[in-house]
């Protein structure tokens, strides 16, 4: 069997997912804190026929060798932490990240998670709280009362009712060695992994942590025009596989009517 028909299968698999990595992140253009995601691919083992080195009649050495490859394989899909472009929004709830770190989120379970998305709410019990309805860690409740909160940009939290200011809390970014082995929950949520190794908390603006800008968003990182350039190089590549295939099909019936 011409091994040009699994290559090419092989091919047509990794464009597939290739495109369903597009996909997603033209899916999220417009959600808050979203980083892309990006496909990698690896070459698979070769056919050694004939190793380099190896030596023929005449007795010399052969300079490059016989090796055939058998595919192509996803070797990761793995997602870019670029900064996304802030929005204004007017809401005093909201915050951007300027630079790197991760709001920390407490789920319900009492669990920790992180995300880049600052569109926040205050809850029934004061609570500054994601859209799913999990806290940010580390402020305290926000009087009823309070008229404003202001956000400051190295993270203190502070409220006013009437003519009278007080603190709230201390908002305390954190930040990862490798972001990008971090698990994506959903709900634009990450969740720390071995490969991302552990939270490092820090004060925004300082010891490379960024600063909190209130009343603005992080928007996606992803770029419309890019992804579709990404997306019609796999199309046209996946196309391209399966005319390798067609080909290959072609000439095993050509060796199949050799008789006739």
């Amino acid at each position: 069997m011409l091994r040009g028909l699994w290559s090419s299968a092989s091919g047509m698999q990794a464009q597939q997912l290739n495109i369903d990595t597009i996909s997603n992140n033209l899916a999220n253009v417009n959600t808050p804190g979203f980083k892309r995601s990006q496909a990698t691919f690896q070459d698979l083992i070769y056919d050694k026929m004939r190793l380099p080195g190896s030596s023929s009649d005449s007795g010399n050495g052969i300079p490059s060798g016989l090796q055939i490859g058998l595919g192509v394989n996803v070797g990761t899909v793995k997602k870019i932490f670029t900064s996304g472009k802030p929005q204004q929004t007017g809401n005093q709830f909201d915050a951007w990240i300027e630079g790197n770190g991760f709001f920390q989120i407490r789920k319900a379970d009492g669990t920790l998670a992180y995300t880049r998305d600052g569109s926040f709410n205050r809850s029934a019990d004061g609570k500054l709280v994601t859209a799913d309805g999990y806290e940010l860690d580390g402020l305290s409740a926000i009087d009823p009362q309070a008229t404003s909160i202001g956000i400051s940009p190295n993270g203190r939290v502070s409220q006013t009712i009437g003519s009278t200011t007080s603190d709230v809390g201390q908002i305390t970014l954190y930040n990862f060695v490798n972001p990008a082995g971090m698990l994506a929950e959903g709900h634009n949520l990450l969740l720390p992994s071995a490969s991302s190794g552990t939270a490092q908390a820090g004060t925004p603006g300082s010891n490379g942590f960024g600063t909190i800008n209130q009343g603005y968003l992080e928007m996606s990182n992803v770029e419309v025009v890019q992804e579709m350039v990404n997306l019609i190089v796999a199309q046209r590549a996946y196309e391209v596989n399966t005319k390798a295939i067609q080909a290959s099909d072609e000439m095993l019936q050509t060796a199949n009517n050799i008789r006739r």
